[in-house]
């Protein structure tokens, strides 16, 4: 996630996060068809539906949203908060700006109210 934030420093990139058991072990980085990608994302519903089909039949879950914020704070911004359409997936919110003190921070968002997570990583995912 942090590479594809890196890559594109001046606009939001953006993407699906999926996994099973609550633990994401893929990462569909998908495109940015906002109209002002710079200070929103979006991705579009056609990218969307065609990546929950692939997920489905790899017997995995949507468990996260991420994109980056490439020159604020990684927190929830307003818009991001009316947008959270997907009360059950993490949002991922990413900083690529050199020495972010917490480049990747996850966010609940339901109902206009933000949670934020703990992330714990986890390296034995496919020995389960």
């Amino acid at each position: 996630m942090l590479d594809h934030a890196r890559r594109t420093p001046n606009d939001e990139c953006c993407g699906l996060l999926a996994g099973r058991d609550g633990v994401i072990a893929f990462t569909f980085p998908s495109s940015n068809v906002s109209p002002c990608p710079a200070t929103s994302y979006e991705i579009a519903p056609s990218e969307i539906f065609h990546r929950i089909r692939e997920m489905r039949s790899a017997s995995l879950e949507l468990l996260g949203i991420y994109h980056s914020h490439p020159n604020g704070k990684n927190e929830p911004s307003p818009t991001d908060v009316a947008r959270a359409y997907y009360p059950d997936a993490a949002y991922f919110i990413l900083s690529p700006l050199p020495g972010a003190e917490r480049p990747v921070r996850a966010f609940f968002i339901r109902g206009g109210r933000v949670e934020e997570l703990e992330i714990q990583v986890v390296s034995d995912w496919g020995e389960k």
